[in-house]
């Protein structure tokens, strides 16, 4: 028998779209917590206030049921491996969320649907595999764009079709961008070319600080609670179950069933699948202990820009925008004329509240689109990002001999691949990954890895010291970046 995080609870709990009983927690830090809580509200973000009703749910578990197969998550990559499993394989899982549905990543993220997952760029795959294993991973990675690009023309999500701008920062930047544009075009057959200052401020918006940029023609913005709203309601039309204020607080396997124990009962599953990303905690089960950093990422919306603001800032296009700083800012104009702009800072979740954080974000505003200083910020909140650390995600069976899946580790980049992921995810579970080549690529074939020293030993041994680490390599990023 082994046994997996173990804590004590407390009953909850009203079904949506009925408010929740207990109030959000903006400290809530998954290398402290045992859990996440169970029935907290929505973070305050401008997605929530935006999405409209959410879908109905099973609402929490009142009792102990026997599954098939019981998800971990109901965020993208969770719904999607529940919609998969009972679109293509004939399963209906049971989805297990701690809090209201969707509502760790999927309720918080920047909406950037990228033709990317982890924080590698593909000149970098090159030289981790090698050109042929980086080709193949392109066109999984592709492949998966192209599956969540289809989707957003199936689900209402707000989707923009505009591509993506990266833009150089400093003029030293232009380089590095031409050289990755470049390999993006000889090696992997993409469109990507350069933009000079000029064009960027003619075609798109008038963002100052931008000394040219990169111009990738695959990129699709979306309301990220929207969209992932809508792979819930696809996948309990095909009977999925989806139980909120739920959460997973100890775990026993006992004769190859594993037990997981919630606050209304325990749910005895044949397989399970963990997509909780970067609000994974620490107790959640020994396979991902110390196996991802989550990165608080903070993030802001502005009340609706005027017209004379707009011409001010002659933004053109809802094209979504990232800048080549380290710690980088992600930005765009939504639908409705709002300015959204995030970016990592804060590095525990007891610092979160800091009003510098939020400083750095009005900041940023201020020298990117100097019309818009001191424009009055509607909505404020921070989310957790999985990070891995080799920087790339995992959509894996860690150990053969026990029926464990997890999908995580996108580092920021999971808004596009997390449906692929779940739809890779769901062919594990349902044992359909036999004998597939795609299944031997470095992100299927692999467990996440420990923490390392510059690259060269892993181990969990590290993993009490990687908030230090980070804070002394914020400070590093920001004098590089910046002086």
């Amino acid at each position: 028998m082994t046994v997996s995080g173990t804590a004590s609870f407390s009953a909850s709990q009203p079904q949506q779209p009925q408010p929740p009983s207990r109030p959000y927690d903006p400290r809530y830090d998954p290398l402290v917590a045992p859990d996440p809580g169970a029935g907290r509200a929505y973070a305050p973000t401008w997605w929530v206030a935006s999405a409209g009703t959410p879908p109905e749910d099973d609402g929490p578990l009142v009792r102990d049921i026997d599954v098939d197969v019981a998800i971990i998550g109901s965020g993208a990559t969770g719904m999607s491996t529940a919609l998969y499993l009972a679109q293509e394989h004939g399963i209906q899982a049971t989805v297990l969320e701690a809090n209201q549905a969707s509502w760790g990543c999927s309720s918080r993220s920047g909406g950037q649907g990228q033709n990317a997952s982890g924080r590698l760029k593909r000149s970098q795959w090159i030289q981790r595999w090698g050109l042929d294993t980086a080709r193949r991973l392109d066109a999984e990675i592709r492949g998966g764009f192209e599956n969540f690009k289809q989707l957003t023309t199936q689900i209402d999500c707000d989707a923009f079709d505009g591509g993506h701008l990266y833009l150089a920062h400093r003029p030293e930047k232009l380089a590095v961008l031409e050289a990755e544009a470049r390999v993006m075009r000889e090696q992997f057959g993409y469109a990507t070319r350069m933009l000079t200052a000029e064009e960027v401020r003619r075609d798109y918006c008038d963002e100052r600080e931008a000394a040219g940029a990169m111009f990738e023609p695959e990129g699709v913005g979306i309301h990220p609670l929207k969209f992932t709203f809508g792979l819930m309601r696809k996948a309990r039309a095909l009977g999925v179950k989806v139980h909120t204020s739920s959460p997973v607080q100890g775990w026993q396997t006992i004769d190859g069933v594993h037990h997981l124990q919630t606050p209304g009962g325990v749910v005895r599953a044949r397989r399970v699948a963990v997509c909780t990303g970067g609000y994974t905690g620490q107790a959640l089960s020994p396979l991902l202990k110390n196996r991802i950093m989550p990165i608080l990422s903070n993030s802001v919306v502005t009340r609706p820009l005027t017209e004379a603001e707009l011409q001010a800032t002659n933004f053109r296009s809802l094209t979504f925008l990232t800048d080549t700083r380290t710690l980088r800012f992600y930005y765009r104009l939504l639908k409705g004329n709002r300015l959204q702009i995030g970016s990592r800072s804060s590095v525990s979740g007891a610092d979160a509240e800091h009003p510098v954080h939020l400083k750095l974000l009005t900041d940023a505003i201020a020298r990117k689109f100097p019309p818009l200083a001191g424009i009055r910020i509607d909505y404020s909140w921070w989310g957790w990002v999985d990070m891995s650390h080799d920087m790339m995600p995992r959509i894996t069976q860690p150990e053969p001999d026990r029926k464990i899946w997890y999908a995580v580790g996108y580092g920021g980049n999971g808004v596009s691949f997390s449906t692929w992921a779940g739809k890779r995810l769901a062919e594990r579970v349902a044992g359909r990954d036999t004998g597939k080549d795609v299944f031997e690529l470095p992100i299927y074939k692999s467990a996440l890895p420990f923490p390392n020293v510059l690259g060269l030993v892993e181990s969990p041994a590290f993993a009490p010291f990687r908030r230090i680490g980070q804070r002394m390599l914020y400070k590093w990023y920001w004098l590089r970046d910046e002086k």
